[in-house]
């Protein structure tokens, strides 16, 4: 694809505000989590997911930017760890716990969404290979 990085790009920086938007909201507890506040409880903390999605985000971004075949191909693993994070983020968040379920919002739909098109994007990468 001839856009690939700049689509994938874009994607990353979506996914990083994607964690900004709410996640799940608790109607029990009146608690609304987001990939900034994951705190329920002193017991019950998921923490500041963003941090880790924006380690991801800034290596991916590089990746994308740098046009060695290497670093395209550890692109492909570096987005493969970051949506793995996404769908653990995702159980993580819309985890029934004690007969209290949560209701999913759009956020966290994005970040799957976002995740899985910086994934195909880092495969659709244009490579130009010369024979030797």
């Amino acid at each position: 694809m001839k856009y690939s990085q700049y689509i994938g790009i874009i994607c990353c920086l979506a996914l990083v505000g994607s964690c900004f938007l709410p996640w799940s909201d608790i109607p029990d507890l009146n608690t609304r989590l987001s990939g900034v506040n994951g705190y329920i409880s002193p017991v019950l903390d998921y923490g500041k997911q963003v941090y880790a999605h924006t380690f991801f985000i800034v290596l991916l971004i590089t990746g994308f930017l740098i046009k060695i075949l290497w670093v395209k191909r550890a692109n492909i693993f570096i987005s493969a760890v970051n949506l793995s994070l996404s769908v653990k983020n995702f159980i993580l968040f819309s985890l029934c716990r004690e007969g209290i379920c949560p209701e999913r919002k759009i956020g966290l739909y994005l970040l799957i969404l976002f995740a899985v098109l910086i994934q195909l994007m880092t495969l659709f990468v244009k490579e130009k290979r010369s024979i030797n």
